[in-house]
């Protein structure tokens, strides 16, 4: 078993939320982030989020008590960027949740024009 071809660089507190998520729903979602790394599909739902930028995915799952969503930017300088895990109780995403992915984004793109990759 070879390098996983992409790193993980977690922004803002996105790696200690989706930590916090049940145990089936955090294996969900580092399966698929596994895969992601590997140049697969994900194992769970999956689709665009235009509404926070372009390259952007949500990862998406639940239980029966909610919703559970990771924002990603697809691989960049060899690395996924999650932006944002959260949980969701209505089918819109709530505007909070879009801006928070929006703004580590943008610090995102700032810091690969600037050459480097992670904090």
């Amino acid at each position: 078993m070879g390098k996983p071809l992409a790193d993980i660089a977690w922004e803002g507190d996105s790696k200690e939320v989706l930590s916090s998520f049940p145990a089936e729903v955090k294996s969900t979602f580092g399966f698929s982030l596994r895969r992601l790394q590997n140049g697969e599909l994900p194992r769970c739902g999956v689709r665009a989020m235009a509404s926070v930028g372009k390259g952007v995915w949500e990862l998406k799952t639940d239980d029966a008590r909610t919703w559970y969503r990771v924002l990603y930017l697809s691989q960049i300088q060899g690395a996924i960027y999650v932006l944002h895990a959260f949980e969701k109780n209505s089918r819109k995403t709530d505007r909070r949740d879009i801006e928070i992915a929006k703004e580590r984004l943008k610090a995102v793109q700032q810091r690969v024009r600037e050459g480097g990759r992670t904090r």
